[in-house]
Order: C-alpha cells, then sequence, then structure tokens
C-alpha cells in the first residue's frame, strides 16, 4: 500500500441512517434490519469512521435488502478524513508504520470473528463481504475453502492481496479493477482473470477505464468521469449481492 491508499475525496454527508453498536466485541455501525441477510464491510485504509463508507452502507442496506455492518477492525485507532486532502496530514500520515500495526497476523483473527458472529450468534442465513482497499484480502480471505463463513464477496480496488489468497477462493467473487492501481497491478489482474475462472465459481470482474486506485470509496463526485465510475461500481455490488444473497 502507498500513498494513492490515503488521498481522494471525502464526500459531503451530515446525517447517517444507521446506529453504533458492537459486534463480536468490536466497535461497528450497523444499517439495515434485514434479520436473514447480511453485508460485512471490511473497510479501506480511512477505517470505520469514513464517512463515505457509511454513506455507501446508507445505500447498500435498503439496495441489498440487507443488514450492512460497518466494523472497526484497527483496535480504535481513527484516521481523521480529512488526510485525504490536507498536505500536512498526509506527510504526517506514515502508512508502513499504520500497516505494520494492523497486519493481516493482527486484524485477519478479528475479521473472522465478526463473520462468525454473523453467521453463529446473529444467525444470519446469507452473508455477504465487501472489502475496499486494504480490506480486499480480507475479504478473499473470508471466501476461502473449507471456512463457510460467507456466501458471496466482492472488492474494490483490493490491497494486499496474495496470489495464494486468489488459489483458495471458494465463494463467488466480484472485483471491481481500476486501469490505474499500483497496487492491483497488472500482473495481479492478470493472475486473477487466468486462475479464477479454473475454480468453478461465479467470477464477475468489472473494469473502470480512466480510473485510479481508491476510485469506488474516494472518488470525486464532482468529476463527471469519476461520478460515473462512483455510480457504476455502487451498483455493481449491489446487483451481485441480489443475486448471490437472496434465494
Amino acid at each position: 500500500m502507498g500513498d494513492c491508499c490515503k488521498t481522494g475525496f471525502r464526500w459531503k454527508v451530515s446525517t447517517f441512517e444507521g446506529k453504533e453498536t458492537k459486534i463480536a466485541g468490536l466497535d461497528t455501525y450497523v444499517v439495515g434490519n434485514n434479520k436473514d441477510v447480511a453485508i460485512l464491510i471490511i473497510h479501506d485504509i480511512l477505517g470505520w469512521t469514513s464517512p463515505n463508507l457509511r454513506l455507501l452502507a446508507d445505500h447498500y442496506a435498503p439496495e441489498i435488502k440487507a443488514t450492512v455492518y460497518l466494523v472497526d477492525f484497527y483496535g480504535g485507532e481513527i484516521v481523521d478524513p480529512l488526510t485525504m486532502r490536507d498536505p500536512e496530514k498526509l506527510k504526517r500520515f506514515d502508512v508502513g508504520a499504520f500497516l505494520g500495526r494492523h497486519n493481516k497476523a493482527t486484524r485477519g483473527p478479528e475479521i473472522f470473528a465478526a463473520a462468525k458472529a454473523l453467521k453463529g450468534e446473529l444467525g444470519y442465513k446469507k452473508v455477504g463481504a465487501l472489502g475496499f482497499c486494504y480490506g480486499g484480502w480480507a475479504a478473499f480471505q473470508l471466501g476461502a475453502k473449507g471456512n463457510d463463513l460467507v456466501d458471496a464477496i466482492s472488492t474494490g480496488h483490493p490491497s494486499m492481496l496474495e496470489e495464494s489468497e486468489v488459489d483458495n477462493l471458494a465463494v463467488p467473487v466480484q472485483i471491481l479493477a481500476p486501469q490505474n492501481d499500483p497496487i492491483f497491478t497488472p500482473e495481479l489482474k492478470a493472475y486473477c482473470n487466468k486462475v479464477i475462472p479454473q475454480l468453478n465459481i461465479e467470477y464477475d470482474y468489472q473494469y473502470f477505464p480512466g480510473l485510479a486506485h481508491g476510485f469506488a470509496t474516494r472518488g470525486d463526485p464532482n468529476n463527471l468521469v469519476q461520478k460515473k465510475g462512483l455510480e457504476r461500481a455502487k451498483d455493481a455490488v449491489v446487483f451481485w449481492f441480489l443475486q448471490h444473497l437472496h434465494n
């Protein structure tokens, strides 16, 4: 992960429709009232308080007909959304050190615990995992062979994704892939497009020409090209989960 993960635009929103609660002992933003279908959002580098992600959650809940959970997987550490546009905050935000605190070994068990809570103690019949940027690797891990934790996954411009995580996938997967992405590289895109069709699972690869890493959660809604990409990405996620989480 690099500077492209911490830049972008904060969308204008003053109120949200959900509430804060806890699942698996973790702070959580939840919206929606479907008792059978849940979506677990694994956040990007800006974390569970990101206004952009909460706004997306507010859209997903009624459109997917699901209860949406946006969980804190940074152990209470909050990233100021102004970091995206403030040069001084950007300069002080050390991505490497941040990821050292929130590496896979540390946060993976929490992510798995949240998914288990949705299917277990909360009793959802169908669960989807949606990972953006930082959350991309985690969505793939949740959908791995033998886990039986989620029924489908979607990921936008995934970061920290390894080939072995692609190899182990066992549930339907959707990838939102921008043209320009130094993290979800052309080589890794090609690997996904070669391997996943051989895994005997449904696969939806959505390509976004002219757009860059972070577009689906931090794109500029005042830029017509980026706005179209934002809307198309949101609609693609909705259609994907409607297909795979409702009988």
